[in-house]
């Protein structure tokens, strides 16, 4: 744990007390009404200013120049085709990005929706890999109040600015509405997966409102983390001397984003349900053949909450009912018809049209009393379909079904259970929120990058099983446009002790299990980024999956497993590689893909076609420890059962880059590894020290599963390699970037103890002695922190030996948010608590705080020494949780043994010899089970 001597930070980053005052702090002291403590906070009259993206230098630009014209012709193509390129720099969506982010709304897989601290709705993920970042306006909350005597009454939408057609003569639309809101006294506290709204006194000064957002992102959970559903729960103190009638509203456009309200056939139908919850149905016809999609808004009536609805009205004038018809409706009566319950389906909507809905919940509140009103959000879209054909089940139709009426019991079961879900959300965050040894912009910082998996495109899935998969693909292929570049796999796995496999490549009593291990917590995909359309991005996955092992570890497992098959795969289909325009194949066997795909993932993979990833140097060695981490953190010996082969041959498949037979690894002279702009030549701290640290890993695994020849075999390699290594770059005080002769082979590379983290994280002996790791650890928060405006902004990537930022190229003078976290994940895991979160601060005042550039609830993967962005709503930030894990870390992994595992390795007299053609585990090691009816042949 973190010593009590950390406080460098200030304590209390941002106290409510600063944003409410205590008397109203201390009015909602009831039913989690009050925002917490530890909480990312802003005005709703902040600016929202626009963020400014990178741009490269003209040195760079003519390097990229044959680049750029073969990614422009190859997004013309995929565009010709109806597709979106994983990577196009050229196209930009029509909103702008400004630092208007908050708390997404959901659970994670099921598309996803995020709504702004001013509390517009907005980042639409509903349909995988397309994000529209554009708020629907006629998505709010709004309110109305009159008073005993009739004196006072306000009616206002609850949300801040001007609307762009406000007081447009003879309006129809929203611009009709009361948007009086001014916001300077309404405060937005976030924490996710929750988020405050304290409106003090906005709009009648005598009512004071929260509105807590809930969503069902509950660790451990594989049910109810999957529910596409949010709850809304307004609390109301009424702290004036007259009886006040609130009533509170909330509309929908049926709508997914973008100008989807527009296309036709929408239908929306009003409900009454169980236990008081009522509302409407919104059935959305997508286009392109996506799935339906149907919305589900409610309110739940109580003995002091009356519910009504408007099923449906129009944005324009010729609608049955128009929004200014409606808004009229509810400042004159605070409530529509209860008729209108009986309307049933309502006509389809014609194109060009805007279909909205509206649900009421009115209550009387005493002089200085209380009342709770809670509203509920549900969209049910229980296929995805992916561009190229393959459609799955969402994970919640496992316990939902795929009926259209699943958002009405997704709405229902929210607004029923939302008060459980809290009390386990704050069962997991209250432990470290409550300790005081951590700085509390760390604390509420640690949980709200956690967004990313709900608002990074994530989809879950209750997998059919891999075998009906894999058949349906072979027919997809031999009927499709891949007829005669089938993807293949092999049919025999080695040769003395191996194990035959059918002619899909998998074995059959392998496939049993997997699909065991799917049915128990599904297959799940995450997106590079929005911007980066490319699923389960490996080598930055190998940063943000100590998330998913901390609070998901099933789904971590499943995605190790995913990409175990992998590595034993091959797709002989031929790709065009856009760096250099040279050609190969899609899938080497025994490299580790780059991604598991983007228009048809699983089955479609490496995505990526910048450079040919099956000569990268960093993605075999990153799963190797990735699958040796997760092994040794859950025990779980079936997993390492599952994916020993694939662990062996990429391993295996790395003999053939080291050249001069020293044990190490080269690197090729291109950007071959994580830094796809960054050249490398020869030895690389980076990817060298990734090795060391797969070798020491793999022959742990070994040792643990039997495997007596290739520990030998890793040994072997690493006796070799360690001093080699430390030869060619260890200057004395760092490892050199790279063992090369180029003007920046002795930059001092932020992320050059990648290896380090990941062996000091799996409870492994160190790679280095100590002294090497104490002063490279101290040299790259000297340089590449502290002389980056005063520790301000976090680690730059590459900085000279002289002080200054190496900028050889784009990613050498960036700060990457997630490989800063990960630097401080290996100082505090020896023993520099303080240098850690002062380099790990920098990200949050650069990022997340109000001095910074605005960047909270979409955290790029990098920026610029002056804050422009490059790529918006990314993966590796999620690395933050690497440093929890190392405050932390499992009883598995802390009382795992201490001697070095190479010292326990007997090197046999023919060690010499490559042991790759012996597959098959030979002897478990002690009080392991036996591998009967597994994919190995135990001979015990």
């Amino acid at each position: 744990m973190v010593s009590g001597t950390l406080f460098h930070c200030r304590k209390n980053s941002w106290p409510p007390q600063e944003y409410i005052p205590k008397n109203t702090l201390q009015l909602f002291d009831f039913d989690s009404a009050a925002p917490p403590e530890q909480a990312w906070r802003r005005k709703l009259n902040s600016n929202a200013n626009l963020l400014k993206e990178f741009s490269i230098t003209f040195r760079e630009a003519i390097k990229m120049v044959r680049l750029g014209v073969r990614l422009w012709s190859y997004v013309r193509q995929e565009a010709s085709h109806g597709r979106k390129a994983p990577i196009d720099p050229f196209t930009r969506g029509i909103c702008k990005p400004s630092a208007s982010q908050g708390v997404p709304l959901g659970g994670m897989g099921s598309g996803s929706i995020s709504r702004g601290f001013r509390g517009e709705f907005r980042q639409w993920q509903i349909i995988p890999g397309v994000c529209d970042g554009s708020p629907v306006m006629a998505n709010q909350f709004s309110i109305f109040i009159s008073r005993d005597g009739g004196s006072k009454n306000y009616a206002s939408v609850l949300a801040p600015g001007q609307h762009e057609g406000l007081g447009k003569a003879g309006d129809q639309g929203i611009s009709s509405w009361g948007w009086n809101l001014g916001g300077q006294h309404s405060t937005y506290h976030a924490l996710f997966p929750r988020a405050w709204t304290v409106y003090d006194g906005e709009p009648d000064p005598e009512l004071k409102i929260s509105c807590r957002q809930i969503s069902p992102f509950i660790p451990h959970n594989y049910r109810d983390s999957s529910l596409p559903t949010a709850v809304f729960v307004y609390t109301l103190v009424n702290t004036g001397k007259e009886r006040a009638k609130v009533s509170l509203l909330f509309t929908w456009a049926n709508s997914i984003g973008g100008t989807s309200h527009l296309s036709g056939d929408h239908v929306n139908e009003p409900f009454i349900g169980e236990d008081g919850v009522s509302g409407v149905l919104l059935h959305h016809k997508t286009a392109k053949g996506s799935p339906p999609v149907t919305f589900g808004i409610a309110a739940c009536e109580t003995q002091n909450v009356s519910v009504s609805v408007l099923p449906s009205f129009g944005l324009s004038e010729g609608s049955t009912v128009t929004a200014k018809e409606m808004w009229d409706k509810m400042v004159q009566d605070g409530q529509f018809d209860h008729e209108n319950f009986n309307s049933g389906p309502c006509m389809s909507s014609s194109p060009g049209e805007t279909l909205c809905a509206a649900v009421s919940a009115t209550a009387w509140v005493e002089p200085h009393g209380k009342c709770t009103v809670a509203f509920g959000l549900s969209w049910s879209s229980p296929k995805v379909k992916f561009l190229k054909g393959s459609s799955y089940p969402r994970r919640y139709t496992k316990f939902y079904g795929t009926s259209e009426r699943a958002a009405q019991d997704l709405v229902h079961d929210a607004l029923t259970n939302y008060k459980r879900w809290e009390e386990e959300i704050e069962n997991w965050q209250n432990p470290i929120l409550k300790d005081e040894n951590l700085p509390e912009w760390y604390k509420f910082t640690l949980f709200n990058e956690l967004y990313f998996l709900v608002a990074g495109g994530t989809v879950w899935i209750d997998s059919p099983s891999p075998e009906t998969n894999i058949k349906k693909n072979q027919s997809q292929l031999i009927n499709g446009e891949y007829l005669d570049n089938k993807a293949t796999e092999p049919k025999v796995n080695g040769k003395q002790g191996g194990v035959v496999e059918d002619a899909t490549g998998c074995h059959r009593s392998a496939i049993l299990d997997l699909q065991k291990h799917y049915e128990d917590a599904g297959r799940f995909l995450y997106l590079e980024g929005v911007e980066y359309i490319m699923w389960n991005t490996y080598d930055v996955h190998f940063y943000a999956s100590f998330a998913l092992l901390e609070l998901f570890p099933k789904i971590e497992l499943n995605i190790q497993r995913d990409f175990a098959k992998a590595v034993l795969s091959e797709d002989g289909r031929k790709v065009k590689f856009l760096a250099e325009g040279n050609w190969g194949i899609r899938k080497v066997r025994g490299a580790v893909p780059h991604d598991l795909g983007t228009h048809d993932p699983w089955n479609e993979m490496n995505a990526y076609n910048i450079h040919d990833t099956s000569k990268w140097k960093d993605l075999n060695p990153k799963f190797v420890l990735q699958v040796y981490r997760d092994f040794a953190a859950t025990g779980d010996m079936s997993f390492g059962v599952d994916v020993w082969p694939a662990v062996r041959a990429a391993m295996v498949y790395m003999e053939q880059f080291d050249r001069d037979n020293d044990g190490l690894i080269e690197n090729d002279g291109f950007p071959d590894q994580t830094y796809d702009a960054w050249t490398v030549h020869g030895v690389s701290a980076y990817c060298g020290c990734l090795w060391l640290a797969a070798l020491q890993a793999a022959a742990a695994m070994a040792i643990q599963l039997g495997d007596k020849n290739f520990a030998e075999w890793c040994k072997t390699k690493y006796l070799k390699a360690k001093p080699a290594f430390e030869e060619k770059l260890w200057n004395g005080s760092y490892f050199n970037y790279d063992s090369g002769s180029s003007s920046n082979s002795k930059s001092i590379q932020a992320d050059q103890l990648a290896g380090q983290w990941y062996t000091a994280s799996s409870g492994l002996p160190s790679l280095f002695d100590d002294v090497k790791i104490q002063s490279a650890l101290q040299k790259i928060y000297d340089f590449n922190v502290m002389k980056v405006k005063g520790g301000r902004m976090g680690a730059v990537n590459g900085m000279h030996p002289d002080g200054r930022v190496d900028e050889s190229c784009m990613q050498s003078r960036e700060i990457w948010t997630g490989v800063t976290y990960g630097v401080a994940a290996t100082m505090i895991l020896a023993g520099k608590e303080k240098e850690a979160f002062t380099t790990a601060e920098g990200i949050f005042i650069a990022g997340w705080s109000e001095e910074g550039y605005g960047y909270g609830f979409q955290t790029p993967e990098g920026w610029t020494m002056d804050g422009h962005f490059r790529s918006l709503i990314y993966m590796r930030p999620l690395s933050i949780w690497s440093m929890q894990w190392a405050l932390s870390m499992p009883k598995a992994i802390l009382e795992a043994p201490k001697a070095n595992i190479m010292d326990r390795i007997h090197i046999s007299s023919i060690s010499s010899r490559s042991s790759h053609s012996e597959t098959g585990v030979r002897k478990i090691a002690t009080k392991a089970k036996c591998f009967n009816n597994s994919v190995f042949n135990c001979a015990c």
